[in-house]
């Protein structure tokens, strides 16, 4: 499964492969230099696609950036009886960014992750959607999932897109409390290479258009609140258009959120992950992390 979005990643600030060992090595670093010190840090994984990946497929099977079904659900499952706390895009902006709401009592002790699908892949419906209702079936936990959609993208009803998934779709995750919706711009375009007129349609469109899919099982309008730079493109001009329409905007940098000394919520750092990166690698990283307690809420060293 390929379109255009996976064939421009070689050409964008994307990085087409990276090695989760280094960031697990400068993350084991980081702990060492502050052994008196719990450091404030939520790891973003990025995902595309989820598919069924067989053991004598070539890399090219289905698309480098597509992430095996199998290694997906390990993963979660993992991460479900390890006790991580999924956040979605409001609950970072509000309880770690912001601070502008406190966090839950049945939150504290637990270590904050969050699990982002960019472009809106069906698969993330057909394959992932599944283990979402497995997963919570057998544990009684809710797996949130944050989708950055581009609804220039969507499949229409009665359209031979076998590709992407649908208005339909979006609605019917969101219903069932696994999807957490967001905006990546209307037709995941470099935002850098477009004028004011095009920068504000593709901004302004996309948030009008996922509302109005969702608009009666989203009174808060928490859809498209939060948005991520397609191919983790910005430049000063975007990320001041991306401030006068939305909370906070991710990256495809390979860092990790270190929310004690986060300023600038229109950068926010995520991990992008492809089909050679193994759900022990995740799991690796994610096991580095503390849980959260007053100490690393509330201060840090920068």
């Amino acid at each position: 499964m390929t379109d255009s979005h996976e064939h421009n990643f070689a050409g964008s600030v994307k990085p087409k492969n990276f090695s989760l060992s280094l960031v697990l090595g400068f993350v084991v670093f980081f702990s060492i230099l502050n052994l008196q010190y719990t450091a404030p840090i939520i790891p973003i994984f990025g995902f595309h696609g989820i598919i069924e990946i067989k053991n004598n497929a070539p890399d090219s099977y289905s698309g480098e950036m597509h992430y095996s079904k199998y290694e997906i659900e390990k993963f979660l499952e993992k991460l479900i009886i390890n006790k991580y706390w999924f956040l979605t895009s409001q609950e970072l902006y509000d309880f770690f960014l912001t601070k502008s709401r406190k966090i839950p009592d049945a939150q504290y002790k637990k270590k904050p992750i969050m699990i982002s699908f960019d472009d809106g892949y069906k698969t993330v419906y057909t394959n992932l959607l599944p283990i979402l209702s497995k997963l919570e079936n057998k544990y009684g936990t809710k797996v949130k999932v944050v989708l950055f959609i581009n609804p220039g993208s969507l499949a229409t009803p009665g359209s031979s897109d076998t590709t992407h998934l649908g208005c339909k779709e979006l609605r019917e995750g969101l219903k069932k409390g696994f999807y957490d919706i967001q905006s990546h711009g209307l037709n995941h375009k470099d935002l850098t290479k477009l004028n004011r007129r095009d920068l504000v349609k593709e901004l302004v469109q996309a948030r009008t258009e996922l509302r109005i899919c969702t608009q009666d099982l989203d009174p808060d309008q928490q859809v498209a609140s939060h948005f991520a730079y397609p191919y983790g493109a910005y430049n000063q001009e975007v990320e001041s258009f991306v401030s006068k329409y939305y909370l906070s905007s991710y990256l495809y940098n390979n860092e990790i959120l270190n929310y004690g000394c986060f300023k600038d919520h229109y950068q926010i750092p995520r991990l992008m992950i492809n089909r050679h990166n193994t759900a022990k690698e995740l799991i690796d990283i994610a096991e580095t992390f503390y849980p959260i307690d007053n100490r690393n809420l509330h201060q840090g060293k920068c």
